[in-house]
């Protein structure tokens, strides 16, 4: 593995935590569902540009409907669902905490699906990683509960449900093909599916100023497009349960930049926590054992 294939993981984990600024940004100037379809289609604008420039080849139609459903999942229902609970009151460090069940449903759903072994060493990361998890959102899950009624957690599941389905579907169909087109398509899924929920459920009322600007073109370009492609690649690479492990470190990383940027506390029990989901993603992604055979 060369050293930039190496930076593709972490590069990741830090690009997908900064989408929290965006939203921190962009929620009061417009509604989530409105907000997520500009998003989706300046980046469809944008990848149709660079197909036409980088010469992408097209995809089958049947590749073409697989990007299109996980579009759909990955990027129009997680982030939809999510957004829209968060707006109707439940409190973020919640939010983020059914996000974190992630990794282990999406190892079970790959094992039983996709037939992937999952050794006991994996497990033991796994859960590492989610108790890491529990321990660097445990200072934001004081906030008051009111918002945590039967409508936003079933939101958060479906968005939860959303991107574990997304991963499993992308890995079992939609590896192949060139990524900027398979990307194009997925965004066009996702749009359809945040226009048709702005319309049936906003006023699609907006407000253009600084903020909403900033917001969307971070999202845009380092979220939708950066991370995204980053994403796509260790999908391809990698095993599913592997690669959502990853999100474990979200929190973690997203904790240290609110440190960084908007004097938010840094406890020594996040801290503790932060050290205990690198612990868990470690040992749920490192592979033992594995020498090159070239030089026998």
């Amino acid at each position: 593995m060369t050293f930039a294939e190496r930076l593709v993981a972490p590069s990741f984990v830090l690009l997908w935590a900064t989408g929290f600024i965006g939203a921190r940004y962009a929620m009061p100037w417009a509604e989530p569902l409105t907000f997520l379809a500009l998003r989706f289609g300046i980046a469809l604008l944008i990848l149709g540009a660079l197909m036409l420039v980088l010469g992408a080849r097209r995809l089958s139609p049947r590749a073409t409907g697989h990007a299109v459903v996980v579009g759909m999942l990955m990027h129009g229902l997680y982030l939809g669902t999510v957004f829209w609970a968060i707006r109707h009151g439940m409190p973020a460090g919640i939010a983020a905490l059914v996000a974190g069940l992630q990794p282990l449903l999406t190892a079970i759903l790959a094992g039983v699906l996709l037939r992937e072994t999952i050794l006991p060493r994996h497990w033991v990361g796994l859960a590492a990683g989610l108790a890491g998890v529990v321990l660097v959102l445990w200072p934001k899950l004081g906030i008051s509960n009111a918002g945590v009624t039967p409508q936003t957690l079933l939101a958060c599941s479906v968005s939860l449900a959303s991107i574990c389905a997304g991963t499993i579907w992308q890995k079992r169909f939609a590896t192949g093909g060139d990524m900027v087109t398979g990307a194009f398509w997925q965004y066009f899924g996702a749009l359809v599916l945040t226009t048709a929920g702005a319309f049936a459920f906003e006023t699609r009322e907006v407000t253009v100023n600084g903020e909403l600007i900033f917001a969307l073109a971070w999202l845009v370009l380092v979220l939708s497009i950066g991370a995204t492609f980053l994403l796509m690649r260790l999908i391809r690479r990698g095993s599913a349960s592997k690669v959502a492990s990853l999100f474990y470190l979200v929190p973690a990383v997203t904790a240290v930049i609110a440190w960084a940027l908007f004097d938010e506390t840094l406890t020594a029990l996040q801290v503790a926590g932060m050290a205990l989901a690198t612990f868990g993603v470690g040992l749920a992604t490192v592979q033992f054992g594995t020498r090159a055979r070239a030089s026998r």
